[in-house]
Order: structure tokens, then sequence, then C-alpha cells
């Protein structure tokens, strides 16, 4: 075990004030703090005090991340002391500014960065992880930030933030957890011109290279962390589809936004469905966005409805996209393969309230990114058809919702 000025130095092992006077002896760290012992408790109160004397949730954020650089216990101990308070800070929508201001505010590293400049060595890149049982590693390729865009290696933000939540909701050592940056290049002009950018300053690789890229790193996770399942988070749908597809049925994976983001849905429309009293085979969904977002959720519901006694073609059919180019019909020729199976046997409609009242919905679902497009007109057509709607505005960060329950309720 470590001892000393290096366990200090060791955010796993480190308790700061909280060492006893017999841990201070036992591994010399005796005159290398104030002399007191504080509790656990009063170690949480003091970051309390400091987080309170702060005027925006960046600067806490900042605050949090340098103390689980540190101190891992009583990260964890804070965060988990208010969950409400905290999580809207160390993850959604706080990270989101943090991914947008990552290469200006960069501080103590954390997690593992695979550039594809190092293809061929992605194995010995991974080896350097001082921790040899790794459980779950949250990946991005940083391309489709939250409701964001690219933010190229920015995006390391979100994997950190995400595994901060596996163990504070859900009870993983941290120990187990890694956070990965897949680095292949980004797009966004303003980081490739920024000096402080600090990933790879060229375009995203796309096409076999990308893939052979992504191939390697799977498999260098397979041998040296056979236990451990890959998340795949907040990659942009051309690739976000075809990378589960790809590895589903052959390791232990599951990408977040497409099957993460439609369990929860899914829940939240059983939720609903308790107050309205209807049954889920009754229901009929028009999602606006079409993404691999929407169409997780869709499909994931489609089942759902086939669970309940609908034939699985029938349930897509009560599953309808809406996406900048109007509704997703049959006629439509820039449909892509896993948006087809939801196209409508109908007319194009040009608008989002129009769908509505073509539709008659008995719940719309908002997985566009662009905020305040669950207006008033479209709230109120939703009213006109049903006596309980369901309104759920999901895109983030909080910026990008397509409206508040605050303004639904108006």
């Amino acid at each position: 075990m470590a001892s000393g000025y290096d366990l200090l130095h060791n955010p796993r092992l480190n308790k700061g004030s909280a060492f006893t006077e017999a841990e201070r002896r036992t591994h010399k760290l005796e005159g290398l703090l104030p002399p007191r012992v504080s509790t656990l408790a009063l170690q949480v109160a003091r970051i309390h005090g400091e987080l309170a004397n702060l005027d925006n949730n960046l600067q806490k954020y900042l605050l949090l991340s340098d103390l689980q650089a540190r101190n891992e216990t009583l990260f964890y101990a804070v965060v988990m002391s208010d969950p409400a308070t905290f999580m809207p800070i160390v993850y959604t929508p706080t990270v989101g500014e943090a991914c947008q201001k990552f290469d200006h505010i960069f501080r103590a590293t954390r997690g593992i960065y695979l550039p594809i400049t190092a293809r061929g060595r992605l194995k010995d890149l991974l080896g350097n992880w001082q921790q040899h049982d790794v459980r779950f590693i949250v990946v991005t390729d940083g391309e489709r930030i939250l409701g964001l865009g690219d933010q190229g290696v920015g995006g390391m933000g979100i994997p950190i933030g995400k595994l901060a939540l596996y163990t504070a909701c859900a009870g993983v050592p941290p120990q187990y957890c890694l956070p990965v940056m897949l680095d292949v290049g980004t797009n966004n002009l303003e980081l490739l011109e920024d000096p402080l950018y600090l990933g790879l300053q060229q375009n995203r690789a796309r096409g076999q290279a990308y893939y052979e890229f992504v191939d390697e790193f799977v498999e260098a996770v397979e041998t040296l962390f056979p236990k451990c399942c890959i998340q795949w988070e907040d990659f942009a749908n051309i690739n976000a589809v075809p990378i589960l597809e790809r590895y589903r049925g052959k390791i232990c994976t599951y990408n977040d936004d497409i099957q993460g983001t439609a369990a929860v849905a899914l829940a939240g429309i059983f939720g609903a469905l308790r107050i309205s009293g209807g049954k889920l085979t009754d229901q009929r969904f028009l999602f606006l966005g079409g993404g691999s977002a929407a169409t997780g959720i869709a499909e994931l519901v489609s089942e759902a409805m086939a669970l309940e006694g609908l034939d699985i073609e029938q349930a897509r059919e009560r599953n309808a996209l809406f996406d900048i180019n109007g509704l997703m019909v049959k006629s439509r020729t820039d449909l892509l393969d896993f948006q087809k199976p939801f196209a409508q046997n109908r007319a194009p409609v040009s608008t989002f309230v129009e769908a509505i009242r073509e539709l008659k919905p008995t719940g719309i679902i908002g997985v566009s990114t662009v905020p305040k497009l669950f207006n008033q007109q479209v709230i109120e057509a939703m009213a006109e058809i049903n006596d309980r709607p369901i309104i759920f505005p999901y895109s983030n960060p909080t910026s990008r919702s397509e409206c508040t329950a605050e303004e639904a309720y108006r």
C-alpha cells in the first residue's frame, strides 16, 4: 500500500483529514496533515460550504472535478449527500458547458485517450491504465455530444460524468470504471483553429479507416479486460447504429443513446399510462427528430406493444417520425435504413402541427436537439385531441429542450 506523500496523492486511497491518528502513524502521514482528524460528514460539510460560495455551476463542476482527482471517497460522498443537487452539476446540463470549454479549463487528466494516429498500438495505450480489472468502459468519439454536436476530445466530459453516475447511483466501485475517448479528429472548425485545442487537428476519419480503428479498440478491450462491458456514448447516427449492430451479438455492449434512452422513455410512457389509464397498444406516438435516439425509442415501444398483442409491423405504424424534411413517409427517398421501418404509408406532411392533426398521436416525444419546438400551437394541438396528452421533451442539455414543463402547463 502507498504511504506518506504518495498516499495523499492517490485519489482512490486518499482520505485527507479523515485519516485516523493510528492510520497516520502506520502510513507515515504524521506531519503531512493538520493534526485534527475530521469525520467524513465534516469533510462533506466543508465542501458544501465551498460550493455555496461559487457563482455558477461550471465553477462548481470544476471544484468537484478537482476533488475527484484528489479524493474519490469524498467526491462520491458529496455527490451522494444530495443527488438532486449534484447530478445536474456532475452530468447534464452542466457537463455540456464543460465539454464546450474543455480545452480552456483542462486540469488533471482522467481516463484514456486513443488517437487514430496510434493505430496498431491501441493495446499498448490501453495497457497504460493502472487498473487491470476494468468492468465498464464508457467510450465516445465526441461527434454528437448531447445536443451540442461535434466537440472533439472535449466530449471526454461525457464518459467521465456518466461513469461518476455508475458509482453514485448504481454502486459500481470506481476502480472498475474507465472513460475512453476515441480521437478520430473533428469537423468543428472553431476547434481546429483553436491553439488550445487538445485533440488531433485534422478532419474526422470516415469509412474503412474509422471502422478498422474501432475494431482494434474492441479487440484490445476484449484482450485486456475480458469481463468488461462497453457502453457507446454520443456517436453520430451514421456510426452509432452500425457500431451497435456490428458488436451487439458478439460482446457485452450497448448504446446508451439508442437503448438506454429508449428504456427510460418506455418507462416514462408506462408511468404516464398509469395516470391516463390507457393501454400501450392503444397509443400513437409522434417523434420530433428521426435520429438514432428516436428510432431506438420507437423500436423498443414497438416491441413492448408486440408483447402486449400487436403485430410488430402494426406496432411500428403507431410510431411515426418527423424531421427537418417533414413526416417520414414511404415516398421519401432520403431515409436511412434504420428509419425505414417507421415510414408512414401516407401523403407527405410538412409541419409538425399538421402531422399532429393528421396522425392524432396520444404522445409526442422530442429528440430534435432544437429548443422550443414544442410551442403553444403544438401543445394546444395535442390538447385538442387528448384529455391527457403525453408531452416528452427529451433533448438535452436543458438549453436544447423542446419545451419546459412550465411552458407546457402554461
